[in-house]
């Protein structure tokens, strides 16, 4: 019986395209993780993001895993604001595999994040819309879509690139980002449960089982990503009033209102001072995407159309702030504006009367584009376009289905000859090499290069293992020099303390840090200025009994010091005894 389950929902639906397509795709997207965190000859390198959001999480992971629910890299506070989904799954695996995190975040995880999203995006296709090339191509946007960017670089510097010149991250850095990737896992395999439970009405037990699974999944996004449990919570309510209005029953408001229950269960605990974090500033991104140099970049007209706005002179601003957005919204889409000529051709018929699902995916791409333009986050302002990524991803849904529809129906209008044959092949062939560049070019730019931009150097390895071996107690690090890390952007691969302040002592030691990471410190909401100051202040103070009182009232056990920052610590002071030390870092425990 299980077999023949296994055969009908996983292996027979699937025809060999489509598992050529999934195993592209997971190759393809697992090549933005898996170089990270193996050890070269220079050291642990990262490439992309990876040296600063991979190390965030494996220091937050490695905590969990402890059994401490407090701030790895801000000692003595507990952790708020912050979704624990993937990172807690990380330390339950770590657990139980005792494979070390840092090879199961760069090395394991992400194939099969990416074969299972491309798995669920592929069945739920073709159960809603029972077409096999529709489902094909929306996998294939959901792997590679890609923006304009690439077009508008190649034209101002003679090369491929602009990934994110218009602010939102494409379908290649999935992968670099787990709570999202996980996050569309859930999605997606909770969006085919609830339709195969409504197919299944006639066997109540049945259904029953796929809207519990589908409840059960979308409750538990808001603590993987809260922008993904936002946004499908919502959409979840106005598709089951769809369904109350058209007298279809209450199935989809009871998965709603379980869902909201989960949602508020789950993320409660961890969502102190939440209602700061959201701070009203509309067109914020479409402004810096029009003055930003390193976005669009054409500032003349960028400063332009702010200068409308605070003046008042409306005749003005208004056409120019729907430009940037026109801009903003079809040089993300790139190629998966074939979707906007669903809409214009069939769409909008079906929105007179739609079915739950179609209003679903219309209702995430609408909230997700609706929010970034009217907020930005406190402390990092960009952090609210990750909204945005869920309206580009059921982008693709909406290309995907309607690209599908057309090929099929000119399939059976179009009688098979060779011209028929050429004409297809030759839009297919446009769309896939319109579509590929920008995957290829953030391959190659940034995750591709034999040398990464950041590293641990084997010495800082040595002295991370050697730390990890000792007692519990809270780490003090040396403080990140901005200047210092600009001055080395020359010389790849740059060590971690000067690459940007990352977690990566508290990652690869396992005990808390004083202050590590400001960068996360300033979107959880914690006071870590006040606490940089004074280190500040410890690290200048030639007066012992200063120090001393420093050292005590924060609780230090160790000083992790590299010398390449400060220069070696003499032997003379009495507050700490050296116990390792190499030719790149001494460790300190305090006496």
């Amino acid at each position: 019986m299980q077999k023949k389950v296994l055969k009908k929902y996983f292996i027979g639906e699937i025809n060999k395209p489509a598992w050529l397509l999934i195993a592209i795709g997971t190759i393809v997207w697992s090549a933005t993780m898996v170089k990270s965190g193996l050890v070269y000859s220079f050291g642990m390198g990262f490439w992309g993001a990876n040296g600063h959001d991979g190390i965030w999480h494996i220091a937050l992971s490695q905590s969990l895993a402890n059994g401490s629910w407090q701030m790895p890299i801000f000692a003595g506070e507990m952790l708020k604001n912050y979704h624990l989904g993937f990172d807690l799954l990380l330390a339950i695996l770590h657990k139980l595999t005792f494979i070390p995190i840092h090879t199961l975040y760069f090395q394991v995880l992400p194939p099969i994040l990416a074969f299972g999203i491309g798995l669920f995006v592929y069945l739920f296709i073709l159960s809603w819309n029972n077409s096999k090339t529709a489902a094909w191509w929306t996998t294939f946007f959901v792997y590679f879509g890609g923006n304009w960017g690439w077009l508008i670089s190649l034209i101002k510097n003679n090369k491929l690139g602009g990934e994110s010149m218009f602010w939102s991250q494409q379908s290649i850095s999935t992968l670099v980002n787990p709570p999202f990737a996980l996050s569309l896992l859930f999605i997606f395999s909770g969006l085919y449960f609830l339709l195969e439970g409504t197919k299944a009405q006639k066997n109540r037990t049945q259904s029953t089982i796929y809207y519990l699974l589908s409840t059960f999944l979308f409750g538990l996004l808001v603590q993987i990503k809260v922008y993904a449990g936002i946004l499908v919570v919502s959409s979840l309510f106005f598709a089951g009033m769809l369904s109350l209005v058209n007298r279809k029953g209450t199935s989809l408001l009871k998965v709603f209102t379980g869902s909201l229950i989960l949602s508020i269960l789950f993320f409660s605990p961890s969502s102190r001072d939440i209602g700061q974090t959201l701070i009203f500033k509309p067109f914020w991104f479409l402004e810096t995407m029009m003055t930003f140099p390193d976005r669009f970049g054409w500032t003349r007209f960028g400063e332009a159309m702010v200068n409308y706005k605070l003046a008042g002179n409306w005749l003005k601003a208004i056409p120019t702030y729907t430009f940037a957005f026109l801009l903003f919204l079809f040089g993300n889409l790139g190629t998966r504006v074939i979707g906007g000529l669903w809409f214009m051709v069939d769409g909008w018929r079906k929105l007179l009367k739609p079915d739950f699902v179609t209003l679903i995916i219309l209702s995430i791409i609408a909230v997700g584009l609706f929010i970034p333009l009217l907020f930005i986050q406190s402390g990092t302002p960009w952090n609210t376009i990750q909204f945005s990524y869920y309206s580009l991803i059921f982008s693709g849904f909406l290309a995907g289905v309607y690209l599908g529809e057309v090929l099929e129906k000119a399939k059976k209008l179009i009688d098979n000859s060779m011209i028929y044959h050429t004409k297809i092949g030759v839009v297919i062939l446009l769309i896939i090499l319109f579509t590929l560049p920008t995957t290829l070019s953030t391959l190659w730019y940034d995750y591709l290069p034999s040398r990464p931009p950041a590293k641990i150097s084997n010495e800082e390895l040595e002295a991370l293992i050697f730390l990890r071996k000792q007692q519990d107690g809270t780490v003090l690090t040396l403080l990140y020099d901005k200047v210092k890390a600009e001055a080395a952007i020359a010389d790849p691969p740059r060590p971690l303390y000067l690459y940007e302040s990352t977690a990566y002592v508290s990652a690869f030691s396992g005990k808390p840090t004083f202050l590590e990471d400001e960068v996360n410190l300033e979107i959880t909401g914690y006071d870590w200025r006040s606490r940089r100051a004074d280190l500040e202040l410890f690290l200048k103070t030639p007066n012992q009994e200063i120090a001393s009182n420093f050292l005590g009232k924060n609780n230090i056990s160790y000083i992790y010091w590299v010398k390449p920052m400060l220069g070696p610590v003499s032997e003379g002071q009495k507050l700490m005894t050296k116990i390792f030390e190499n030719e790149e870092v001494q460790i300190f425990k305090v006496n």
